[in-house]
């Protein structure tokens, strides 16, 4: 089997997966999508305010 041959056979056999593939609807991708950014922003805001609060801490007792 000569490579082009196996580059046919690999793409006809991902096409045959992508085939029982279940994709997600519309209304579920936005779903996802925005629910992954307001975690995505909590969890920076909530990093963001730890590292002000010790950062103030340090210059408050370290750095007077």
């Amino acid at each position: 089997m000569t490579t082009i041959e196996k580059v046919k056979v690999f793409f006809k056999e991902v096409y045959v997966e992508l085939r029982k593939t279940n994709w997600l609807s519309y209304g579920e991708v936005v779903r996802y999508t925005i629910l992954v950014l307001l975690v995505t922003i909590l969890v920076a805001s909530f990093l963001g305010g730890l590292d002000y609060g010790f950062s103030e801490i340090l210059k408050m007792f370290v750095f007077k």
